[in-house]
C-alpha cells in the first residue's frame, strides 16, 4: 500500500513539474513572432493583434500593391526605391543582395532622412525579401 502512494505522489509531482515548465517557463504559445524575413506571423492562436503587427501587415499589403501598380505601368525593376507605405519605405533589392543595393541613390530618401523608420525589401518579382 505504501508503494502505491509513492507512485501517485511521484506522478503528481511530474505532472506539476511539466505544467510549470510548459506554462510558466515556456511562455505564451499564443503570440506573434517574426519569421526569417522579419514578417510577423501567428504562433498558436493569439487572442488579439497588437497595433505594431497590424501596422506591418497593412504596410506589406500596401507594398505589394505599390509593386503591382509600378509593374502595370511597365517599370523595369532594379535596385531602387518604390515609395513609402505608412512608416515603411519599400525597396527593390537584388537576391542575393549586391553592392548596388547599398548605394545611397538606390535607397529610399524618406528612410535615409528618418521620415520612415522601417523598410520592406522586395525582390524583382515582388516577393518579400526582408522587413526591418
Amino acid at each position: 500500500m505504501k508503494k502505491y502512494w509513492i507512485v501517485i505522489i511521484v506522478v503528481i509531482v511530474l505532472i506539476v513539474a511539466w505544467f510549470f515548465i510548459r506554462f510558466i517557463v515556456g511562455g505564451n504559445e499564443d503570440s506573434w513572432i517574426k519569421n526569417n524575413k522579419g514578417q510577423y506571423v501567428e504562433h498558436g492562436n493569439p487572442a488579439e493583434t497588437p497595433s505594431y503587427v497590424s501596422e506591418q501587415q497593412e504596410a506589406v499589403v500596401c507594398a505589394l500593391q505599390l509593386y503591382q501598380l509600378k509593374k502595370e505601368t511597365g517599370m523595369q525593376f532594379s535596385s531602387q526605391c518604390l515609395g513609402t507605405c505608412g512608416n515603411y519605405s519599400v525597396d527593390i533589392v537584388n537576391v542575393p543582395r549586391s553592392e548596388e543595393d547599398n548605394e545611397v541613390e538606390n535607397q529610399c530618401q524618406e528612410y535615409r532622412e528618418g521620415k520612415t523608420t522601417n523598410f520592406i525589401e522586395l525582390d524583382k518579382d515582388g516577393n518579400i525579401f526582408k522587413i526591418v
